[in-house]
C-alpha cells in the first residue's frame, strides 16, 4: 500500500520531518535575541524594512546634507549611484523575503519523499537520519565563522584599498567621510553576510539531497515525469528565485552606472551578463544535480530490465498470433492489463528510453534564469529610445 493511501500511516512517517534551511541556525538565533525574529514565525517584514532603512537611511540623510544627493555638485550624486540603492532598497528585502519561500517549498519537496512512496516505510528510519543530519549541520557554529571571516577579511580589504569610483559620491577618494564609511562598514557586511547565507543555503540543500541519493529510493522508470518520479523537484530553484534576482539586480545596477557616468558601452558588457547568468543558473541547479548519478543508473538498468521483459513479450506474441501456439491463449503475459497490446509495450519501452539523467528540464531553467536576466535585459533594454523602439515594432506588425 502506497504511503499516500495509508492516511494516519503517511501522517505518522512524516511527522518530525519538517526540515528548514533558514531555522534555528546562528543567525536565526541572533536575529531573534535581538528582537528581530518573533516567537512564532520568520519576522519576514520586520527584518526586511529594518536593514533596508538601516543601511539606506543613514546615507541619504549624510547626503542630502551635505549636498551630495541630487545633481549638480562637483562630484557625482549619490542618486547616480544606482548599485548602492539597489542593494539596500532591492536586494537586502529580497534575500530577506525569500526565506519565506524557501520555508514553504524546501518541507514540501521532502515531505513527497515519502508521500510518493519513493522512500518507502523500510527507508523512513535512513530518511530521518539524513534530514537530522542535515539539521545538526545547519546548526553548527563553523560554517558562520567562515562566513563571519570571509566578510570581515573583504571589509578589511576595500576599506584599506577603496574602489574610487563607488565611494566618489561622497566626494573623497579615500574612506574618510561618514558616507564612506556606513557605506563600506554596515551596508557592505549586511549584504555580504546575506548573501553568503543564502550560498550556504545551496550548499546544505546539496547536501541533504545529495545524501538522499545514496538512499535505496524507490524510483518509477515509467513515470510520466521521466526522471523515475522525482519531479516534485522541479519546484525546489523557485525557492531561490529572490536570491538570484537579488544577486543579478546589484551587478546590473552598478553596470547601469558605468553606463550612465563613465560611458560604457553595453555591448562590451554581454559577456559578464551571460557569465553572471550561467554561474547563478549552476549554482541554483546544482542541489538537484546530486540525482544525476542516481538517475543515469536507474535508466541504465531499465533499459537492461525492459528489455528482457518486452523482448519475452514479443515473442509469446509471435508464438500465439504467427505460430499458431494454443498453449498460449491463458498466458499471463499477454493477458496482462499492465503490460496490455504490443503497441502499449512499444509506448512502455519508449517511455524508458526517454528517461532525463537530470531533473532540470526547460521549465526549470527557466525559472532559474528568468529572475537573473531580467535586470540585465532592463540594462540592456535601457540602451534603447523607448519611443523609437515602440515606432519601429508598431512598424513592423502593422
Amino acid at each position: 500500500m502506497s504511503a499516500i493511501s495509508q492516511g494516519t500511516g503517511y501522517r505518522g512517517m512524516v511527522e518530525g520531518l519538517d526540515f528548514s534551511l533558514v531555522r534555528n541556525d546562528l543567525l536565526f538565533h541572533l536575529q531573534r535575541r535581538i528582537g528581530l525574529i518573533p516567537a512564532t514565525g520568520l519576522g519576514i517584514g520586520r527584518r526586511a524594512v529594518f536593514y533596508s532603512m538601516l543601511c539606506w537611511l543613514p546615507l541619504v540623510i549624510w547626503a542630502w546634507s551635505t549636498g551630495r544627493m541630487l545633481p549638480g555638485g562637483p562630484d557625482e550624486p549619490m542618486l547616480g549611484h544606482f548599485g548602492i540603492h539597489v542593494r539596500c532598497l532591492v536586494a537586502i528585502p529580497l534575500m530577506i523575503v525569500g526565506e519565506a519561500l524557501v520555508q514553504t517549498l524546501v518541507p514540501l519537496c521532502l515531505t513527497q519523499f515519502v508521500r510518493t512512496g519513493i522512500v518507502d516505510p523500510s527507508l523512513v528510519p535512513g530518511f530521518r537520519e539524513v534530514i537530522q543530519a542535515g539539521s545538526r549541520l545547519r546548526d553548527r557554529f563553523y560554517p558562520w565563522v567562515v562566513i563571519g571571516g570571509l566578510v570581515i577579511a573583504w571589509t578589511a580589504i576595500v576599506l584599506a584599498s577603496p574602489n574610487p569610483d563607488e565611494i566618489a559620491w561622497t566626494g573623497e577618494r579615500s574612506a574618510r567621510t561618514f558616507g564612506a564609511w556606513w557605506l563600506l562598514l554596515v551596508v557592505r557586511p549586511v549584504f555580504s553576510v546575506l548573501l553568503l547565507a543564502w550560498v550556504w543555503r545551496l550548499c546544505l540543500a546539496a547536501v541533504v539531497l545529495g545524501r538522499l541519493a545514496r538512499l535505496p529510493l524507490q524510483l518509477v522508470p515509467t513515470h510520466p515525469d521521466r526522471v523515475g518520479g522525482l519531479g516534485f523537484l522541479a519546484r525546489m530553484p523557485a525557492a531561490f528565485a529572490p536570491f538570484t534576482l537579488a544577486v543579478s539586480a546589484v551587478v546590473a545596477a552598478s553596470w547601469a552606472h558605468l553606463v550612465a557616468y563613465h560611458d560604457t558601452p553595453v555591448p562590451s558588457l554581454y559577456i559578464q551578463m551571460g557569465l553572471l547568468v550561467v554561474v547563478l543558473i549552476l549554482l541554483v541547479a546544482m542541489p538537484l544535480l546530486c540525482f544525476t548519478p542516481l538517475l543515469m543508473l536507474m535508466k541504465k538498468q531499465a533499459m537492461l530490465d525492459y528489455g528482457v521483459l518486452l523482448a519475452e513479450h514479443g515473442r509469446k506474441v509471435q508464438g500465439r498470433w504467427l505460430e499458431g501456439n494454443d498453449g498460449l491463449d491463458d498466458d499471463e503475459m499477454l493477458n496482462a492489463p499492465e503490460l496490455g497490446a504490443t503497441a502499449d509495450t512499444q509506448t512502455i519501452y519508449e517511455s524508458v528510453t526517454k528517461i532525463r539523467v537530470v531533473i532540470v528540464n526547460k521549465y526549470v531553467l527557466f525559472a532559474i534564469a528568468l529572475p537573473a536576466a531580467l535586470p540585465m535585459l532592463l540594462l540592456v533594454a535601457g540602451q534603447y529610445p523607448i519611443k523609437a523602439t515602440l515606432l519601429k515594432l508598431l512598424t513592423v506588425l502593422l
